[in-house]
């Protein structure tokens, strides 16, 4: 990947057309085009290889989503929704007679982490969902408008 334009940059950066998650970097990228506007180390769902198959198997989910809308109030500092499941996650999930689940969001910390938001960064302790400093998360909200595409690959 290119290198990402750096912090002063960021008033004048390029419009984010895809977020790409690599579950094994623990990186979310914003993209514009090819180009890194951004990138993040992230924490994941507390077992984090492979799709996630069903509600509470704390997996993020793989795949080609949609950032379809925003919880300024969330539980965990401010949250973008990502479209999971889609229809071949309902199949799947249905196949094996499970709920796929739902609410999986970008997030910030949990509201009452305090003085132990520290010990949240850099660590897979999501029930599936994907998230970053409180700092990060208001630069993703800035930059990354609804209706965005994010892709999650292993």
């Amino acid at each position: 990947m290119a290198s990402e334009l750096p912090m002063g940059a960021m008033a004048d950066a390029p419009e984010v057309s895809e977020v790409l998650v690599r579950k094994e970097e623990r990186r979310l990228y914003l993209l514009s085009g090819e180009q890194v506007v951004r990138s993040y180390r992230i924490g994941l769902g507390d077992n984090p290889f492979g799709h996630k198959l069903y509600e509470g198997d704390k997996r993020t989910p793989e795949g080609e989503y949609v950032l379809d809308w925003r919880n300024p109030n969330s539980d965990f500092y401010k949250s973008i929704h990502i479209s999971y499941p889609n229809q071949q996650d309902r199949e799947l999930a249905s196949s094996w007679g499970l709920d796929p689940g739902g609410s999986i969001m970008i997030h910030g910390l949990p509201n009452d982490a305090g003085d132990l938001a520290f010990a949240f960064l850099g660590l897979d302790w999501t029930d599936g969902c994907i998230a970053v400093s409180n700092e990060e998360m208001d630069e993703i909200w800035q930059l990354v408008a609804d209706g965005t595409p994010i892709r999650i690959v292993p």
